[in-house]
């Protein structure tokens, strides 16, 4: 996994390393990155980071995901996290992500995803790659059908966050639609 890195026009993705740990808490321990996610807590805990990094080499060699660090390609600067969960009995991988709040609105997403979703198809050779989101986070909603993903369905209240049971929005896109991007 150490020698994967997927490049796009400003960023570099590549694998975690343990020394990220600080980098992660500080960004994804941000409020706003826990109010638009399932996964990420807040407060986020010392110590996290780290064990969550070290579980990304045993998921890739079992090939049950591939998580990937994003990173600004001209000083590989961390700015957040992509992964694809992946289901090889289907041939279909659920993308993931976040990143940090100063980097809002600025097009990582979206160029991160699309990397992400040429690897799906290109090197993992996946049929369907879909990503979801919950109510309240229609920014990702964008960055999934700039990434070329169509909206698929809509679970109403189908996940509790925050106490509150809250709509999540399905997109995918099919290796038979896949462009290059």
């Amino acid at each position: 996994m150490q020698n994967l890195k997927l490049f796009t026009e400003r960023l570099s993705l590549r694998p975690f390393a343990k020394s990220d740990g600080p980098r992660v808490q500080l960004l994804a321990g941000d409020e706003r990155i826990a109010q638009t996610t399932l996964n990420i807590p807040h407060p986020y805990p010392d110590g996290l980071a780290e064990e969550w990094i070290a579980t990304h080499e045993d998921e890739f060699i079992n090939r049950k995901s591939v998580i990937l660090a994003i990173c600004t390609k001209h000083d590989d600067k961390l700015i957040g996290a992509i992964g694809i969960m992946l289901k090889h009995d289907f041939d279909r991988g659920e993308i993931g992500y976040w990143i940090g709040y100063p980097y809002w609105n600025m097009g990582f997403c979206t160029e991160a995803c699309r990397a992400m979703i040429g690897y799906g198809f290109d090197v993992l050779k996946l049929n369907k790659i879909f990503s979801r989101h919950i109510d309240g986070n229609e920014a990702s909603g964008k960055v999934m059908l700039k990434s070329g993903m169509q909206f698929e369905a809509r679970l109403s209240k189908h996940v509790k966050h925050r106490g509150q049971y809250l709509d999540l929005f399905y997109y995918a896109i099919f290796r038979s639609d896949y462009k290059t991007q």
